[in-house]
């Protein structure tokens, strides 16, 4: 499939999807989102790909926004369409996603930028990475997920303190404040070890990584506990638990089919 607005590569079960829109910081307008939508969903039906690594394209931005030009003269019904759009067809979409995703940050995540890496399962960042939620400046409050994902990853006083006061804050505040995973400073690293960690991911019971991708996600409802039991009951009954028995016993590596 051929995007306008991403650059997508596979190589070894992994797929790297830049964010190219390098003039405009690759800010996420509709046609962005759409191509977002279409190439995770792409991902989800192919069998060859376990992973998906996304970043952003150039030196300073992963991706610093939304295109704030598209949506400057809407109403509150517009709004509530463009927050539901965004919602449904990308960021939770990325959220639920039962193959992994890491985030690659190599610069600015700002407002949407910063929601979507927080969609992402994983996060890493180069060391120049500046993180924020800077939507009240503009009238706005973050709306696609951000007063939501954010508290679970640094707790309702630091988010309370991000969101209202819009201040960025640096890639080792991010990683003390638990909202990333991992800093490279060498950025010229960032996706070399993003992909480092991915196979080392993919190399897993591809059902053992969906099964726990669903319980993690249902630790945010009251049902979570409950869904960890299906979901560690279900396993029993895949051949990818056979294999990793199996291959414990006889002292060697598993071999997991996809």
């Amino acid at each position: 499939m051929t995007f306008n607005n991403l650059i997508v590569e596979n190589s070894d079960f992994i797929q790297i999807i830049t964010i190219s829109r390098e003039a405009k910081l690759n800010a996420l307008n509709r046609e962005t989102l759409r191509e977002l939508n279409l190439a995770i969903k792409d991902v989800i039906n192919d069998k060859n790909i376990r992973g998906i690594i996304i970043t952003g394209a150039g030196e300073k931005a992963f991706v610093a926004g939304a295109d704030i030009s598209e949506f400057s003269s809407f109403n509150s019904a517009e709004g509530k369409e463009l927050a539901k759009e965004g919602h449904e067809n990308v960021f939770n979409l990325i959220e639920n996603c039962q193959k992994p995703i890491i985030a690659a940050i190599n610069g600015f995540a700002l407002g949407g930028g910063l929601e979507l890496a927080m969609a992402c399962h994983i996060r890493m960042a180069s060391a120049n990475a500046k993180m924020g939620l800077p939507e009240v400046t503009l009238g706005l409050i973050p709306g696609y997920g951000g007063t939501q994902r954010l508290p679970k990853l640094i707790g309702k006083g630091r988010s309370m303190e991000m969101i209202l006061s819009a201040k960025m804050i640096s890639a080792e505040e991010a990683l003390a404040n638990g909202l990333i995973n991992k800093v490279l400073e060498d950025k010229s690293k960032l996706i070399e070890s993003a992909n480092e960690l991915m196979q080392s991911i993919v190399q897993k019971s591809p059902n053992a990584i969906k099964a726990a991708i669903t319980a993690i996600n249902a630790s945010n409802t009251s049902d979570g506990f409950n869904q960890e039991i299906e979901e560690f009951s279900n396993c029993f009954g895949t051949e990818d638990f056979k294999e990793g028995v199996n291959a414990f016993l006889e002292k060697r590596k598993a071999n997991f089919n996809y």
